[in-house]
């Protein structure tokens, strides 16, 4: 078990294809998470991206993108395990709630970014007749 594990959901309007191109970028992980360094271990492209963990912590990172054909868009699955890297002690509780809080903060850059220009309530722009 990990000792850093969080799980989270985000709704976005737009079809994976178009998350997952904004979420490719390794330019734009450097800011999200910019103490740790990832690397690809399974691209899937609109289906979403796993990464190994090194830096700060040690182990996994996944975005998986789950299409939601009834509302036109994808849920945006963040899952992070891991364990806090060297011998420094840690405040688990604390760095749990900042990884969490880190992962909302990149869902709803794409979401922010990708729902631009559409109201609340109204139709993603790729469902419309």
């Amino acid at each position: 078990m990990s000792s850093i594990q969080v799980a989270d959901q985000t709704f976005i309007a737009v079809p994976g294809s178009a998350v997952a191109e904004a979420l490719s970028h390794p330019d734009r992980w450097r800011v999200w998470w910019p103490d740790l360094r990832l690397s690809v271990t399974d691209d899937r492209a609109e289906k979403g991206i796993r990464w190994a963990v090194d830096g700060a912590l040690t182990g996994t990172m996944e975005v998986w993108l789950e299409p939601v054909s009834v509302v036109d868009g994808v849920i945006l699955h963040y899952f992070l395990h891991t364990e806090p890297a060297g011998a420094n002690p840690v405040d688990l509780v604390v760095e749990n709630r900042q990884r969490r809080a880190a992962g909302k903060v990149m869902a709803f850059e794409l979401k922010r970014g990708l729902e631009a220009g559409r109201a609340a309530g109204e139709r993603p722009p790729h469902a419309r007749p």
